[in-house]
């Protein structure tokens, strides 16, 4: 009688100490988990609305929130906007290097050096340094598939501006989600 006692409770406390365990192991996966999700951006002070990440108006006066390319120099003399225009501080970005590329219809040449304006925070104006290689085949390119007849006049000119600010914000909404450019300049301009 007493063999039939011992045999049935060690599989009783087998059969508890294996749920213990089984919780435990399910509790650590789920706090695991849990700490992921937060590390990962997944849960927590991350929006998952994309737009809380795009860069933002800048007011004149006002001090951009994502400065980028300015030096902490102390001697450096404050900016003082006047009263004219908008409303939104501009900054410009200018590109590297000159673009030089064929025209579309004959043998001659486009050289011009360029320069972007956004009224937007620093962001876009680190995007457009840190994409500037993409941007330059996207500039290229437009520049190829214009005509000589296109840029003799100030009208032709504009436009090439402004299919160059389209072409500069589509490939910013590629890599980034946002374009931001909202004109481009062009800081020298000769046609051989």
């Amino acid at each position: 009688m007493s063999n039939e006692n011992t045999s049935p409770e060690p599989k009783k406390k087998s059969g508890k100490l294996k749920l213990i365990l089984f919780s435990l192991v399910l509790l650590g996966a789920g706090g695991g988990g849990t700490y992921a999700a937060f590390a990962s951006g997944i849960v927590g002070e991350h929006s998952a609305d994309p737009e809380d990440n795009n860069p933002n108006l800048v007011l004149k006066g006002e001090e951009d929130p994502f400065p980028y390319g300015e030096t902490d120099a102390k001697d450096k003399t404050a900016v003082v906007h006047g009263a004219g225009g908008g409303e939104y501080r501009t900054a410009y970005y200018n590109f590297t290097e000159e673009f030089t590329s064929n025209l579309v219809d004959g043998a001659a040449l486009i050289q011009v050096s360029l320069a972007a304006s956004t009224h937007y925070d620093g962001r876009v104006l680190m995007w457009l340094a840190e994409h500037e290689t993409a941007l330059r085949s996207r500039i290229l390119a437009e520049l190829a598939a214009t005509s000589e007849m296109e840029v003799v006049s100030i009208r032709g000119k504009e436009e090439l501006q402004t299919r160059l600010t389209h072409a500069i914000n589509e490939t910013l909404e590629e890599r980034e989600g946002f374009g931001g450019v909202d004109r481009v300049y062009f800081r020298s301009f000769i046609v051989q």
